[in-house]
């Protein structure tokens, strides 16, 4: 990105624009798989892939891709996850209808002994049912892309999922069966428990989505009361596909908002610790915040201005419990557009003009910057991950978008799959119900 200040509407155009780069660039065209992480030598992530699926149309509506490119990348995709092989083998692709977490990018097989994954499946599904929303033409290509997203869709077999529970299960593995997790707490499995009631094959009964909001906790920080979840990224990865604005389910009936106005909460509540910054992080204020999952400087402890931090790797931070040591995810907080877009867009301007964020950084932000460590060398971001990752680049492509148009929502609203589990999750009200008349 070139030195030229750019404000407002140009600033998300360009912003929009290189980080769609990333699927543009990182992907294998053969499979359609996306590289988890610009780095060398690097496996698929399915969730990557997923959001891939989902931001070809917004590229093709805003003129960084053909359509002839986009539906072929789609076919692609579609084609291949439907012909890979699924079984117990321990090199498969998937089974049960969900898959590995990450694959080779050219094999497409199980990588790193990761285990099949019911979130990430359900990111990738999300794309998939994008694909089959968007490409709805009356010719041979665009009818086997809905034709393939139907079956991959049903092939899912939620129920068996459950592992006997009431509950999903976090995933499985052929070596030793299932995790010995299940989704609890309000985060990302809102997406994954609506796809998984809305499935007309294999749903799970609607008593599990109960289960599951019986696990929420409603919470304070300072004056703003919301359905907690720590890392800034669960209040926003179901919000790409999903228009909450206007629809409940029976926990937000009675707390008397929607999951769109406990997002708005989250983000003020990560703005408000960024402001307070009781830990005394360097660069921490009103338009530099962000604290979401993520990779960092550490693992390493260093004394910094006389006091002793601990720096982690991978972490899922959050506020206000931790962890925190610093670190800030640009793209988290850019996916919070949508429901701020009054403290985003300064935060934005912020990250591009005053930090440099995107200055030579052909796909956009870095994953994250640590304005504490490395900060005594000069260095007003202090330490920038080396690093792009696919579940970074998508959430800004989609929320960008949904920001300024509304278009993934509006598209998503006619997708019978979702529309279906929102209605059994216990949604009503808004677009939800004028779909009914």
């Amino acid at each position: 990105m070139s030195g030229t200040k750019l404000q407002g509407e140009a600033e998300l155009e360009q912003l929009q624009h290189l980080s769609f780069s990333y699927f543009k660039h990182e992907t294998n065209p053969d499979n359609g798989l996306v590289i988890d992480k610009s780095a060398p030598d690097w496996p698929a992530s399915i969730a990557a892939t997923g959001l891939a699926l989902s931001a070809y149309p917004i590229a093709v509506e805003r003129g960084l891709m053909t359509h002839k490119a986009a539906l072929e990348r789609s076919l692609a995709t579609l084609r291949f996850f439907w012909n890979s092989p699924q079984g117990t083998q321990a090199d498969a692709t998937g089974y049960k209808g969900f898959y590995y977490h990450f694959l080779d990018m050219e094999t497409g097989r199980r990588a790193w002994q990761c285990e099949l994954s019911t979130i990430d499946t359900a990111l990738l599904l999300a794309g998939v049912l994008t694909a089959a929303a968007y490409f709805d033409a009356d010719n041979g290509n665009e009818k086997e892309i809905r034709s393939l997203a139907e079956a991959l869709f049903l092939r899912a077999d939620w129920q068996w999922a459950l592992n006997g529970g009431e509950k999903l299960t976090h995933g499985w593995k052929p070596e030793s069966g299932f995790l010995p997790y299940h989704w609890e707490g309000y985060d990302e499995a809102l997406l994954l428990y609506v796809l998984a009631l809305g499935s007309s094959s294999h749903p799970i009964p609607a008593g599990c989505y109960d289960a599951w909001l019986s696990t929420y906790r409603w919470e304070n920080y300072h004056g703003h009361e919301y359905v907690y979840a720590g890392p800034l990224f669960t209040h926003q990865l179901s919000h790409c596909w999903i228009d909450f604005r206007g629809i409940q389910d029976r926990y937000m009936r009675e707390k008397g908002i929607d999951y769109f106005e406990n997002s708005v909460r989250a983000t003020y509540a990560q703005r408000q610790y960024a402001i307070n910054n009781h830990l005394g992080f360097s660069g921490y204020g009103a338009d530099c915040w962000g604290i979401s999952a993520s990779d960092g400087p550490g693992p390493k402890t260093v004394k910094i201005n006389g006091v002793l931090r601990q720096f982690l790797d991978y972490a899922g931070r959050g506020i206000p419990y931790g962890p925190d040591d610093g670190t800030l995810a640009p793209w988290a907080a850019v996916a919070s557009l949508p429901f701020a877009p009054e403290i985003v867009l300064p935060l934005i301007d912020h990250y591009i003009n005053s930090l440099k964020l995107t200055l030579r950084n052909p796909y956009g932000f870095k994953a994250t910057f640590n304005p504490t460590y490395l900060n005594d060398k000069g260095k007003p971001c202090g330490w920038v991950s080396k690093w792009h990752f696919g579940i970074n680049q998508g959430p800004i492509v989609l929320m960008i978008e949904n920001y300024r148009s509304g278009f993934l929502w509006t598209l998503m609203r006619d997708c019978p799959y979702l529309v279906n589990g929102l209605r059994q999750a216990g949604f009503n009200g808004g677009w939800l119900t004028e779909k009914k008349k």
